[in-house]
Order: structure tokens, then sequence, then C-alpha cells
């Protein structure tokens, strides 16, 4: 029987990063989290990370500027060891972030901000499922 599935959340906040992992552990994910300045920075590998928790769904937040955070993404995402994860994404800006991703395949849900955690489980179950939501582009 496989065991829990891990979710990593990619955020520079510590108070959403720990109101996320809160939620989601609640409903029996492992969370694991990293800063994304410092990896953009290179103080932290993201392959390590991602080699370190095998995590399946990652929840990363575009911030501004949205472009440049998009990027910074899709060069996330061309690592060999991120191929197949799926992306929840969050953002004070959903309406940039639709425009950005385009029909992007990897991105299961952009969630706007103000936050609805419930939404944000919800989500992450799906996107852990292999399902695809209903409206791929909620705000």
């Amino acid at each position: 029987m496989p065991g829990p599935i891990t979710v990593a959340v990619l955020n520079s906040n510590d108070d959403v990063v720990e109101m996320l992992r809160f939620a989601l552990e609640n409903v029996g994910f492992v969370v694991v989290s990293a800063h994304i300045d410092a990896i953009r920075r290179g103080e932290s590998s993201l392959s390590d990370f991602v080699d370190e928790h095998d995590s399946q769904v990652i929840i990363y937040d575009l911030v501004p500027p949205y472009d440049r955070s998009w990027r910074f993404l899709q060069h996330l995402r061309a690592a060999p060891n991120l191929q197949g994860r799926r992306f929840v994404i969050t953002s004070t800006n959903a309406q940039k972030a639709i425009e950005l991703s385009g029909e992007a395949q990897h991105v299961y849900e952009i969630l706007g901000k103000p936050y609805d955690i419930n939404a944000i489980v919800r989500a992450v179950q799906g996107a852990a499922g292999g399902e695809l939501p209903k409206d791929l582009r909620k705000v």
C-alpha cells in the first residue's frame, strides 16, 4: 500500500507556508516547503529538494513581476526530475496567471487571493488523485 502523498509548497511567505502546511497535513498529506527566493538566488537546489522529498504535487506562488515568476516556473519545470509533477498555482493576480499559463498542461488549477484554504486543499486532492478540474482556471 502506497504511503502518504507529499506536497511541496514553494512560497516566500512563512505565514502562508504554515497555513497551508496545517490545512494539508490535517487531511493526510505530508508537506515540505522551500522559499522561492532562496531557489532563485541559488541558495537552495530545487533539484536536490525534489529528489529528497519526491513531491507529487507542487503549490507554486506566482508573484510580481509575474512574467519573471512565470519564466522561473518554466525553468523549474524543465528539470528532468520535475517531469509529470502537477502544479497548483496561487497568485495575488489570478487573471495575470491565467494569461501567462495559456494552455499549460502541467498547471492543475490557478487560485487567486484572498486564498480559500478549502479550495487549495481540494485542488491539491484533485491534482494528487490525477483528476482534472471541471474548470482548470478557477479564480
